[in-house]
């Protein structure tokens, strides 16, 4: 069982625009609603895979009501932390060409009680999971430091922890030696401080999270491919993706590949490289099933190219 926890979770309207101009009334082709949340996410791609996974959310109002209607419906198990704020809405604009316009609400802001709740949770069901998958940013109310004392209440009991998130609260978390973090390309260059321009900066960044704490690093290079670095050596995983048509929820849909191929080197590198490049070929934030993988086009190796600039370089 993978468990996810998702401290700021969200009701995802997703419109697919043919082009979107300010002061416009503009005509959607396509319309969706989604759990959303990098945590829920995880979830639901542990779950198109057929596996087990249950989410722990804090949910308020009718919209996080809805939150673990849709959930359900999709066979995910909710654990919900009952708060009271209502659960944010978030409204995605996609464009034909790939252009993603995504307009994210706050959240409530999480009293003491809430947070704690919210932790204890959490450490009740960590014996029960093989993995456990903290996503995403921290509500109002939450100090950076709430991951930190997360991952020392899942190794306390005895859980292994994958984290993705970023800002002042990834370093802090970094203390308590999680077991994989998970950044892009830019989270990578927030933590170190300074920009990335080819693949050799991001492998550089990945060491110094490890020699900060990290004890494995899966970074997202976007179209450039996947990173993994761990006490074994690093390797570099890409594959083709002919039809970019949302890069929504790509980097959950990586890290549920990584971590239901067991969390661990090179084999799981190509599960997340995998399941990334099928969840940017489907629309808004749909998360890729067996049959929208494609792993014979992965290809993984130790040569790490060093050398070759990102297409996107962070700053």
């Amino acid at each position: 069982m993978i468990l996810t926890v998702t401290p700021n979770p969200s009701l995802d309207r997703t419109y697919e625009v043919p082009s979107l101009h300010r002061g416009e009334v503009v005509r959607a082709t396509g319309e969706r609603v989604d759990p959303g949340g990098k945590g829920v996410n995880v979830s639901r791609a542990v779950a198109a895979a057929g596996r087990r996974t249950v989410a722990v959310l804090p949910l308020g109002g009718a919209p996080g009501a809805l939150v673990a209607g849709l959930l359900d419906a999709q066979g995910i198990e909710v654990a919900p932390v009952p708060v009271a704020g209502a659960t944010r809405s978030n409204i995605a604009l996609a464009e034909t060409d790939g252009v993603l316009t995504k307009i994210n609400a706050p959240g409530p802001r999480l009293t003491a009680d809430e947070q704690e709740l919210l932790l204890d949770t959490v450490r009740r069901l960590a014996p029960g999971a093989d993995w456990i998958a903290c996503c995403g940013s921290l509500p109002r109310g939450l100090a950076p430091s709430w991951y930190a004392e997360l991952v020392a209440r899942v190794h306390d009991a005895g859980a292994r922890i994958a984290l993705d998130t970023s800002g002042p609260a990834l370093p802090a978390a970094l203390r308590e030696r999680p077991d994989v973090v998970k950044p892009n390309a830019e989270e990578l260059a927030e933590a170190v401080g300074r920009p990335l321009a080819t693949v050799g900066d991001a492998l550089k960044a990945a060491e110094e999270l490890r020699a900060a704490g990290a004890r494995a690093v899966l970074a997202s290079l976007g179209a450039d491919g996947q990173l993994l670095v761990d006490d074994e050596g690093a390797w570099f995983g890409t594959a083709p993706a002919d039809a970019v048509r949302s890069n929504v929820g790509a980097g959950d849909s990586s890290l549920a590949g990584f971590l239901v191929a067991s969390g661990r080197g090179p084999g799981a590198l190509a599960s997340a490289v995998a399941h990334g490049a099928a969840a940017v070929q489907l629309p808004g934030s749909v998360m890729p099933g067996p049959a929208d993988l494609e792993p014979s086009a992965v290809t993984v190796t130790t040569e790490v190219p060093v050398n070759r600039p990102l297409r996107e370089p962070a700053s």
